[in-house]
């Protein structure tokens, strides 16, 4: 069973962006969109994903994401399930 969430990442280490990007395409099939706001003032960046999978999918986007140093990850899933 799917849930729709969404994914808030901050960059605070610039250096890390490809790293990112890599894990994003890696799990590209659950994504179902994303924005990506650079704050240049404060020098960081903001991006949010929309998903749409499982939660073991999700966790494993996440939890990757949320491992690299630099960055901060927080996530919101639906409570209702859906099919595929």
């Amino acid at each position: 069973m799917n849930r729709i969430g969404v994914i808030g990442i901050v960059i605070e280490d610039m250096s890390c962006v490809r790293q990112i990007n890599e894990i994003l395409h890696e799990h590209s099939h659950i994504i179902i969109g994303r924005m990506g706001i650079p704050y240049k003032t404060r020098n960081i960046s903001v991006i949010s994903i929309i998903v749409d999978g499982t939660n073991d999918l999700i966790g494993s986007l996440s939890g990757k994401l949320g491992a690299i140093n630099g960055v901060t990850v927080k996530s919101a899933l639906t409570k209702k399930t859906f099919e595929d």
